[in-house]
């Protein structure tokens, strides 16, 4: 779809009807922030109570059929690969229903194969398609902050990005499809084994007798300073408003991070690239979510490692 018809079919109202599928602790703040900029928005999740609150700012609830067959832009915010296959794909999805040069975004966290798949289909269908996986967390996603990395042709980036910037602030073009998963899967692998590392250092530190404090401070005017030390730091009382100050509740869970890590498990071997620290982050937070803690903020490894559970 060329940004010429993008804007043609937009003339009249000024705004494109946007789709959005997925309400959940990202996808809701997304939605929301669309209303905000005044889109038309029509809206859809298995939980009705996510639904209604969108609902209540504005928005309209309908079917995905509906979605695919009346939304200009079409925005999806799903758990897995499985599950974007089957939104779009399958007999009641959206390309059996969307009518001609329909915008779709996939903001999931997927593989990058399943990726460059669903957008062949959406081509298939007369339509284009943008992978654009998301960094930010989910105060990104309420202030409108995010990061979106974005691959798909440039005219449908081009398109794309008109809405994008009602939801973030950082909007990056990383190539064609699947290359915005590609560099997903990449930052993930990077930030969970980083987290490992800062939880690590701060637990012995601790152990040590040292105040915490300090040492976060030390390390982030020094050369361990990362954004999970000197953001989002794992050891409680280092920082406030962040999940571990909170009992690690909210904020980017466990099991999520276990999902990106095995995703960067399988790109590494379906590339023949050796990941051998990504092995063993996964590994730690298998073990950790086994404990229970799936539902937890990843940043409780610390936690784990403070109460010596993870021997």
């Amino acid at each position: 779809m060329a940004l010429s018809s993008f804007q043609a079919r937009t003339m009249s109202t000024g705004k494109a009807h946007i789709g959005f599928i997925g309400l959940g602790n990202m996808g809701g703040h997304m939605a929301n922030n669309l209303l905000k900029a005044e889109y038309p928005l029509t809206v859809f999740d298995l939980s009705d109570d996510a639904v209604n609150r969108l609902c209540a700012n504005g928005a309209k609830k309908a079917s995905i059929q509906d979605i695919g067959a009346n939304c200009d832009v079409v925005i999806t915010m799903l758990p897995s690969s499985p599950h974007v296959r089957s939104v779009y794909c399958d007999d009641g999805g959206l390309l059996k229903a969307a009518k001609a040069n329909t915008l779709f975004i996939d903001s999931s966290t997927i593989d990058p194969t399943t990726a460059r798949d669903v957008a062949k289909e959406a081509v298939a269908a007369g339509s284009s398609m943008v992978d654009a996986p998301v960094s930010g967390g989910v105060g990104g996603a309420e202030a409108g902050t995010l990061t979106f990395m974005v691959g798909g042709p440039e005219s449908a980036f081009d398109c794309a990005q008109h809405v994008l910037k009602s939801m973030g602030k950082n909007i990056v073009h990383c190539g064609d499809s699947g290359t915005g998963q590609v560099a997903k899967v990449c930052n993930n692998l990077i930030l969970g084994i980083s987290m490992v590392a800062v939880s690590e250092g701060m637990n012995l530190g601790v152990k040590l007798g040292m105040d915490p404090k300090v040492l976060a401070g030390i390390v982030n005017t020094s050369s361990g300073r990362c954004w999970s030390s000197d953001t989002y730091n794992p050891c409680p009382g280092v920082l406030e408003n962040v999940p571990s100050s909170k009992g690690y509740a909210g904020g980017f869970g466990v099991d999520l991070m276990k999902k990106d890590l095995s995703l960067a498990l399988m790109a590494g071997n379906d590339s023949n690239a050796q990941l051998p620290l990504g092995f063993l982050t996964h590994a730690i937070y298998e073990k950790i979510s086994q404990a229970g803690n799936g539902k937890k903020d990843f940043g409780v490894v610390f936690d784990c490692l403070n109460k010596n559970q993870l021997k």
